[in-house]
């Protein structure tokens, strides 16, 4: 962690000019000023030189499945050890905190996958340590509809209702940020109002749900879309559906996946200009456990899956997810001219805090900085860790 030092000339997402931002000796942003303000350096002062790169905080990824091996569904005691490792891992990656996501699996899995995050949370709290943090779970399921479940196994696949989401939370609800449900399968209208009253995020996906399902959905309370494009109807100029209602609504954040199999570029584009870029979009991973692996064939649940080139399917070539880090879909927006520089970081690092009411880069904050720079002559992006 950066302490008693100074960064000058750095270019910040959502500040026209350069910036100096000011690090206490604690290791915590004392304050950002523009380049044109106070610039004479005291006697001592530690300068850091950005250059004119970008500077922003690291990455938050929202929906990632496991990692080194390890899917987070079938976590035990055992694997406390393994988590830290994941952690030290995503840190390196370039990334802040996540929130482990359990895919759709039986309710005994989810349960106890939840009392492992409960103390690891606990645990990171004690110790305090530069790595990536576990800010909560998502729960990726399982209200999900049958026809959009993709690679979710249907014999867990539960109907939504207050009933059933306090069995299956089971006294964790504190550390559950996120869960992802079809709204049409809701026909008590009581959920979304439920899990808001819980300080919980209801997330659409996996759904078949119409424009105006989508809308009364969000009337009530559901504020984001999980892997926009994927596991639900596609745009449509009579019916845009569940995605074509999230576009168009300035409360609702869209979470992307950009490794270019799960999405096309051209609709990623769509998507960013519809949503005015970062307003409302967000990038996930997604990353199933074999990230940090590299390609071949792993297990999943019970079934297995094959990584090639980052991209998991399973056997019978049902996308399943990736193994490529967050920060990758940045390069890949930049590198296909989708998205300029400061708004492709932006939507790694400030939209999901956003999207779970964390704070952006501001005075108070630990300085988990990222430098970023572009090479224009090779269209290739660079970052590390400050």
């Amino acid at each position: 962690m950066l302490k008693n030092i100074t960064i000058i000339n750095a270019k910040l997402h959502g500040y026209q000019e350069q910036q100096k931002i000011l690090i206490d000796e604690q290791g915590f942003i004392k304050d950002i000023r523009s380049m044109g303000v106070n610039n004479l350096t005291q006697k001592g002062e530690k300068i850091y030189d950005a250059q004119g790169d970008w500077i922003s905080l690291g990455g938050v990824d929202l929906q990632i499945n496991g990692g080194l091996g390890l899917a987070f569904p079938e976590i035990q005691e055992k694997h406390i050890p393994k988590l830290h490792q994941i952690c030290e891992f995503l840190w390196q990656e370039g990334i802040d905190g996540f929130l482990p996501t359990l895919v759709t699996t039986s309710v005994e899995n989810i349960q106890r996958s939840l009392s492992i995050f409960e103390r690891f949370m606990k645990i990171q709290k004690e110790e305090e340590l530069e790595t990536a943090k576990v800010l909560g779970v998502h729960l990726e399921g399982p209200f999900l509809n049958h026809e959009k479940r993709g690679a979710h196994p249907s014999q867990y696949l539960l109907t939504p209702s207050v009933e059933a989401i306090e069995w299956l939370l089971d006294g964790y609800e504190s550390i559950v940020k996120i869960i992802t449900l079809a709204p049409e399968l809701d026909i008590t209208d009581e959920v979304i109002p439920y899990l808001s009253s819980r300080g919980i995020i209801t997330s659409l996906g996996h759904s078949q749900a119409n424009t105006k399902q989508a809308k009364k959905a969000f009337e009530m309370g559901a504020s984001m879309v999980t892997h926009a494009f994927n596991a639900m109807p596609s745009l449509h100029h009579r019916q845009p559906g569940l995605l074509g209602e999230a576009m168009i609504n300035p409360d609702v954040y869209c979470g992307l996946i950009a490794d270019g199999n799960h999405v096309c570029p051209t609709m990623i584009e769509l998507l960013l200009r519809g949503s005015l870029y970062e307003r409302g979009v967000f990038l996930v991973s997604d990353a199933l456990a074999p990230i940090g692996l590299g390609d071949g064939v792993y297990p999943w649940d019970d079934r297995q899956i094959e990584v090639k080139k980052g991209t998991a399917r399973l056997a019978n070539g049902i996308l399943a997810g990736t193994t490529l880090p967050l920060l990758m879909g940045v390069k890949n927006l930049v590198e296909w001219q989708l998205c300029p520089l400061g708004n492709a970081i932006a939507l790694a690092t400030e939209s999901p805090r956003k999207a779970i009411n964390l704070p952006i880069i501001s005075s108070g904050q630990p300085a988990h900085l990222l430098r970023w720079n572009f090479d224009k002559e090779r269209n290739q992006i660079h970052w590390k860790r400050l």
